[in-house]
């Protein structure tokens, strides 16, 4: 007897093949059957009407402490997500100190928050990506580069000793060895941004031989965005690794119209051997925390000094000239406009207020100038705020999501009072806007940006496809009714349209309804479903 049945629908398969009716019989946690099944089952779904694919994979996340706090997982779940992509941007909580880790975790707050019930003993990757279990949905691990950087030299702005940079290499190899896909880095972010691009290339070159790549949230997507994707391209070509771009956004007025020039190069580099790809997501603001922009000076020595400069009267003039005229290597190279960043979360209470605000409409209220506005309110936040920041470029993000080599993923920060809707709506928005609506992407297309393609980066080789002896991590969606319902002024919303989703094989979201089943897990590299535990 199959365990599930999936009946009647159009299976699109994953590999960018034309869609074709079919039943997808499934046992423990692999697909056995793709066709006509005439098999009994405990569980028929009834699929007529709904595509049925492989289940979905947000390359890029930051769900690295809120899936162990809501192992339910509603946020990914409805979309059809079964495999989140953390340890993004250079900066997360494994491999760690005790030390390292408290600094960690006022530093990541406005993407992790704090929330409670949270077991922080670990230290290791391995010990991290143990805790993965009971979860709704799967998750792969990024070494970070900055972390690794701050275990083996703290957070000063300088280069490695022979010694230190021996133990960051270290701490890569082993994180490779203990189940990580590969390394991040976070290059406008305190401490990744102090590193040279030889410190990276080392690093990187601790992966080679495996199928671990490097993952670059890179030096600027501003004033020198091209020439940081070059920058990146080179890192991966020295070290002898594939590449996969995060977030490969070119925002800012600046970038407008670039869009072809950055396909052109990623498809040179293709042409002359490196392995390129990439992910975005579909909407035209970003988001990260409110301190980010600040210039990289400020940052050094860690959370307690950079909130000490921050009151500091005769720094606030420097600040503002960096940051307003010049434009910081936080801010991009881009002198900064106070009215496109708006206030999306803080944990004071008395600064909820601020949230929904944009930094300029706030310091008009409040009666300052916008860099005291801003930088009071992060030196009192502790670093703590978020803010979502409106700079995209539609036509650019049109242009690259076409592209063969790209992929979908959220970036999604899940805390705060009003984070990005790109958290809970990555995935029906880009079928439902750029599919349906407006036929940039084809079905079959769309679905392979979040499956095949994904499946194939990461190196899980039975994951992906709807193909019998692949795991069964599966997606019914109707292509007449999905869509995101998420928006800026109410981003926790969930989306329609997406009825059915299975995570190894059991199902997690039934009827539209969360079933409460937990079969989610670490997918280690080098590990299939077979030999996990």
């Amino acid at each position: 007897m199959l365990d599930l049945l999936i009946a009647g629908g159009r299976v699109i398969d994953g590999a960018g093949n034309p869609w074709f009716e079919a039943d997808v019989g499934v046992r423990g946690d692999r697909i056995v059957a793709v066709g006509q099944c005439d098999e009994p089952a405990a569980r028929t779904v009834d699929a007529h009407g709904l595509f049925v694919c492989p289940g979905f994979t947000d390359m890029h996340t930051h769900s690295d402490i809120q899936l162990l706090a809501n192992p339910a997982y509603e946020v990914k779940a409805h979309q059809g997500v079964t495999c989140d992509v953390i340890g993004q941007d250079g900066l997360s909580v494994a491999p760690v100190t005790d030390e390292v880790l408290a600094q960690l975790r006022v530093q990541l707050a406005g993407w992790n928050d704090e929330p409670p019930g949270i077991d922080w003993g670990w230290r290791t990757v391995s010990e991290f990506l143990d805790r993965f279990h009971d979860v709704a949905i799967n998750v792969a691990f990024l070494v970070p580069h900055a972390t690794v950087r701050m275990v083996a030299m703290g957070t000063d702005d300088r280069p490695p000793t022979d010694s230190e940079l021996g133990e960051m290499t270290r701490l890569v190899r082993e994180g490779i060895e203990q189940g990580a896909v590969g390394l991040s880095s976070g290059l406008t972010y305190a401490p990744g941004m102090y590193a040279s691009d030889d410190e990276l290339v080392e690093l990187c070159s601790a992966m080679r031989g495996t199928s671990g790549f490097y993952c670059p949230h890179h030096r600027n997507y501003g004033s020198d965005a091209l020439a940081a994707y070059r920058d990146c391209i080179e890192i991966a070509r020295r070290a002898g690794v594939p590449l996969h771009l995060a977030h490969a956004h070119l925002g800012f007025p600046v970038n407008r119209g670039k869009a072809p020039e950055l396909l052109a190069m990623i498809d040179a580099a293709r042409a002359d051997g490196v392995d390129v790809t990439m992910d975005t997501y579909p909407y035209l603001a970003g988001s990260t925390y409110l301190h980010a922009y600040l210039p990289g000076w400020s940052l050094a020595g860690g959370p307690e000094a950079t909130v000490a400069r921050l009151r500091d009267p005769e720094l606030r003039e420097r600040l503002r000239v960096e940051m307003e005229e010049t434009g910081s290597d936080g801010a991009h190279g881009v002198p900064i406009d106070w009215s496109a960043h708006v206030v999306s979360g803080a944990r004071r209470p008395e600064h909820g207020r601020w949230v929904g605000k944009s930094v300029a409409d706030g310091a008009a209220e409040a009666g300052k100038r916008p860099i005291d506005f801003y930088c009071e309110l992060i030196a009192d936040e502790a670093l703590g705020a978020s803010v979502v920041s409106h700079i995209g470029n539609e036509e650019n993000v049109r242009l690259i999501m076409q592209h063969p080599a790209h992929t979908a993923g959220s970036d999604g920060i899940l805390v705060g009072d009003r984070p990005h809707p790109r958290g809970w709506g990555t995935f029906p928005r880009y079928l439902a806007v750029y599919v349906r609506e407006l036929g940039i992407l084809a079905w079959e297309q769309a679905i392979r940006k979040m499956t095949s393609l994904p499946a194939q980066r990461l190196g899980f080789a039975d994951r992906g496809l709807v193909r019998p002896g692949m795991v069964a991590d599966l997606v019914c969606f109707d292509p007449e009714t999905v869509r995101d319902t998420a928006t800026y002024e109410e981003p926790r919303r969930l989306p329609e349209g997406i009825p059915y989703v299975a995570v190894n094989g059991r199902l997690v979201v039934d009827d539209g309804r969360h079933t409460g089943e937990l079969p989610g897990r670490a997918l280690r590299r080098g590990q299939t479903a077979s030999t996990a535990a």
